[in-house]
C-alpha cells in the first residue's frame, strides 16, 4: 500500500520554507498590519483632493510604494501559509482578515488613480517628466483612461475586491480541504487518493490496472463536485464579463488581454496555431507510449506515462540542488548565488503534506525574498520542475533588484519565458554530460513529456476550452457542469482525433486546474515557452551575448511590452514564425525520440 499523506505538523521542517523572514513573529506581523492602516489613513488626509500638481501627485506616489511594499508583504505572508495547509483554520482567519483589511484600504486609496485620471493629460505628462520611479505608473493610468469609472464606482469595486476574489478561495478550499478521496481497491489492495497522490504519483503509474483504477476513482470524487465547482466558475466569468461591460471593453477578451498589453491576434494565433500544427506531432508521441507499454488501447489516462519509465533515475533534494547549480551557472555568480541562497535559507517548501496547494509555484514579495512550492516526489523529472520555479524566482529577484516596486511587474504574457528557459538549460546541461543512448532519450523524453506537453498541451488545452466559455458569456448565454464538460470533451477530442481515445472521467480535467480564476493565464504558457525556444537556440549558437541580453531583459521588470522585451532577446512575436519554429522543433524531439527507441530496441 502507498505511504498516505502526513499532516502538515508531521512533516520534517528542513524541507519546509521558512516565512520567518518575512515577520519574525505573529506580533511582528500584527505589528505591520496596524502600521499599514495607519500609512492609508495618513495618505488619504495628507492628499485627498490636492492631487493637482506635478511635486504633490508625486509626493503621493512615493508613498504609495511604501503601502504597496507593505500590503504585498503581509498578502504574500497570509497566503503562503495557507497554501501549505487549507486546512488549517488559524492560517484561514489570517489570510480572510488579511485579504479583508487590504481591501478596505485598496478603497480608502482609489482617490489616487480617479483623481489623477480625471486631470489634463499635460499635466500628467509632467509630473511623469519630475519623476523616473513614478513614470511608468503614470503612463499606465493615462492607458486606463478610457475605462475609467467614476470616483464613487472605483471606490466600491476596491471595496469589493476581497468578495471579488472569492470564486478562487472557495475553489482552493473545495479541492484541497473539502475534498476527502476515499481509498481505492485493486486486486482486494487498498491504495490511498488524493490531488497531490493523484497528479504526482498515480497518474505515472506504469501499472496499467492500477493507473486506470486511481483515474477512475479520482474522477468519481470530482464529478460529485462539478456542479458546485461549475457554479464557482460561472461565478467567475460572469464577474469578469460585468467588469468588462462596465469599463466600456468591447468584448471579456479584450478585457482581459488590456492589462497584458498584447491584442486577439497574439492570443488567437497561439491557440489556433497549436491545435491545428502541433497535434500531429503529438499524436505520433502517443502512439509511441501506447507501442512502448504494450497497451491494448491508448486512452486519455495514459498520456503521462513515461517513455522509459524503468530508467528514470530516484533524486534526493540535495543531488537536484548539484543539477540545478550547475545546469544555471551559466548565468553567472549573482544568479547563482540566489540559487543558493534558495536552498540554504529555505525559500523551498518542498514537503508532501494534507492540505498543500497542488502543482508548484513561487510567489515573490516585492522586499523580501521569493518562496517556491513544490512537493518533491524524488523523481529525476522534480528537477525540471524546480528549475522552472527557480526561473521565476530569478525573474523576480533580478527585476526587484534594479526596480522600484511599481516597474517590476511584466506583463503575464511573458511570465512564463524565464521559468521555461530554465528548463530548456537543465535540458542543454544533461545532454552535454552523457554519451548513454538511453539517458539522452530519457532527457529527450523529459522535455515533451514535462516541458511541452504541460506548457504547450495541458495548458494549451485549458486555453482553448477556457475560450470556448467566455465566447458563451460574451454571446450572454450561461454555463454550467454539462456544457463544461461538453466543451472539454471537444477540445480534447479535436486535438488527440482518434489516435487517443478520451474516457469517462476526462472531460472533469477543468475541474483541476486553479488558472480559470486568474484571467487569461493559461496561454500564455506557451507564448513564454514559444519564446524560451527561441532564445536558447540562441545561447547554443551565440553564447554570452544572448546570455546578456537574456539577463537584461530579466533586470527590467515591467518596463517593455511583450513585443519590445521578445525583440530585445531577438524574437519577433508579430509573426507565427517563431510559434512555428518551436512546433517544428518539437516534431524533431518526437523523431529523435522514435529513432534512439529503435535503435536501443534493435
Amino acid at each position: 500500500m502507498a505511504i498516505s499523506l502526513l499532516d502538515r505538523k508531521d512533516v520534517d521542517e528542513r524541507y519546509t520554507w521558512d516565512l520567518s523572514s518575512i515577520f519574525k513573529t505573529e506580533e511582528e506581523y500584527e505589528k505591520k498590519l496596524e502600521e499599514l492602516v495607519s500609512l492609508s489613513k495618513e495618505a488619504e488626509e495628507e492628499f485627498k483632493g490636492k492631487l493637482k500638481d506635478p511635486k504633490t501627485i508625486n509626493d503621493c506616489l512615493d508613498k504609495l510604494r511604501v503601502i504597496f511594499e507593505l500590503g504585498g508583504l503581509l498578502g504574500s505572508y497570509s497566503y503562503l501559509y495557507l497554501a501549505v495547509d487549507q486546512t488549517n483554520t488559524q492560517a484561514q482567519t489570517r489570510q480572510m482578515r488579511t485579504a479583508s483589511i487590504i481591501s478596505e484600504i485598496n478603497s480608502r486609496l482609489s482617490f489616487i488613480e480617479s483623481e489623477i485620471i480625471q486631470l489634463d493629460e499635460e499635466l500628467i505628462r509632467k509630473a511623469m517628466e519630475v519623476s523616473e520611479d513614478n513614470k511608468l505608473f503614470l503612463k499606465e493610468i493615462m492607458d486606463k483612461k478610457p475605462h475609467a469609472l467614476s470616483p464613487e464606482v472605483e471606490k466600491t469595486l476596491s471595496a469589493l475586491s476581497n468578495i471579488l476574489d472569492a470564486p478562487y478561495q472557495i475553489y482552493n478550499r473545495t479541492k484541497l480541504a473539502d475534498m476527502d478521496f476515499e481509498n481505492f481497491t485493486v486486486d482486494g489492495e487498498e491504495y490511498p487518493l488524493s490531488f497531490v497522490l493523484f497528479e504526482e504519483k498515480w497518474e505515472y503509474e506504469t501499472d496499467t490496472k492500477l493507473r486506470r483504477a486511481a483515474a477512475k476513482a479520482f474522477a468519481r470524487k470530482l464529478r460529485k463536485y462539478q456542479h458546485t465547482i461549475a457554479t464557482v466558475y460561472q461565478t467567475q466569468v460572469q464577474k469578469e464579463k460585468i467588469i468588462a461591460n462596465l469599463r466600456g471593453f468591447d468584448s471579456v477578451f479584450d478585457s482581459l488581454l488590456f492589462s497584458q498589453k498584447v491584442d486577439r491576434e497574439l492570443y488567437d494565433r497561439q491557440i489556433d496555431l497549436i491545435m491545428e500544427e502541433l497535434a500531429p506531432h503529438m499524436r505520433k508521441y502517443a502512439k509511441l507510449i501506447q507501442k512502448i507499454h504494450n497497451l491494448d488501447e491508448m486512452t486519455f489516462m495514459d498520456l503521462k506515462l513515461a517513455v522509459d519509465p524503468e530508467f528514470e533515475p530516484k533524486i534526493s533534494i540535495e543531488e537536484a540542488r548539484t543539477y540545478v547549480e550547475e545546469a544555471l551557472s551559466l548565468f553567472g555568480e549573482d544568479y547563482l548565488n540566489m540559487v543558493k541562497r534558495a536552498f540554504d535559507e529555505r525559500w523551498i517548501d518542498f514537503v508532501q503534506n494534507k492540505g498543500k496547494s497542488t502543482g508548484a509555484f513561487c510567489s515573490s514579495p516585492y522586499g523580501s525574498h521569493p518562496f517556491i512550492l513544490i512537493s518533491w516526489t524524488e523523481m529525476m523529472k522534480e528537477v525540471f520542475v524546480l528549475a522552472h520555479e527557480l526561473g521565476h524566482a530569478g525573474h523576480f529577484y533580478l527585476a526587484h533588484k534594479h526596480n522600484n516596486i511599481f516597474n517590476t511587474r511584466p506583463s503575464k504574457y511573458l511570465i512564463e519565458a524565464p521559468s521555461t528557459m530554465n528548463e530548456m538549460l537543465m535540458a542543454n546541461y544533461l545532454m552535454r554530460n552523457t554519451e548513454d543512448k538511453r539517458m539522452k532519450r530519457w532527457v529527450l523524453s523529459i522535455i515533451i513529456s514535462r516541458t511541452y506537453y504541460h506548457n504547450f498541451v495541458t495548458h494549451l488545452l485549458e486555453a482553448a476550452f477556457q475560450r470556448e466559455v467566455y465566447r458563451i458569456i460574451d454571446d450572454g448565454g450561461p454555463i454550467h457542469a454539462e456544457l463544461l464538460n461538453k466543451f472539454k470533451r471537444k477540445v480534447l477530442e479535436k486535438f488527440w482525433g482518434d489516435v487517443v481515445i478520451i474516457n469517462e472521467g476526462a472531460e472533469l480535467t477543468w475541474m483541476r486546474q486553479p488558472h480559470y480564476y486568474m484571467g487569461l493565464y493559461p496561454y500564455t504558457y506557451s507564448a513564454g515557452l514559444t519564446i524560451a525556444t527561441e532564445v536558447n537556440k540562441r545561447i547554443l549558437s551565440e553564447g554570452q551575448k544572448a546570455i546578456d541580453d537574456w539577463l537584461e531583459v530579466l533586470k527590467s521588470g515591467g518596463i517593455y511590452t511583450p513585443i519590445e522585451f521578445a525583440k530585445k532577446v531577438g524574437v519577433d512575436i508579430t509573426t507565427e514564425k517563431p510559434l512555428l519554429n518551436t512546433i517544428e522543433y518539437i516534431g524533431e524531439i518526437i523523431d529523435e525520440i522514435i529513432e534512439l527507441t529503435e535503435e536501443l530496441d534493435g
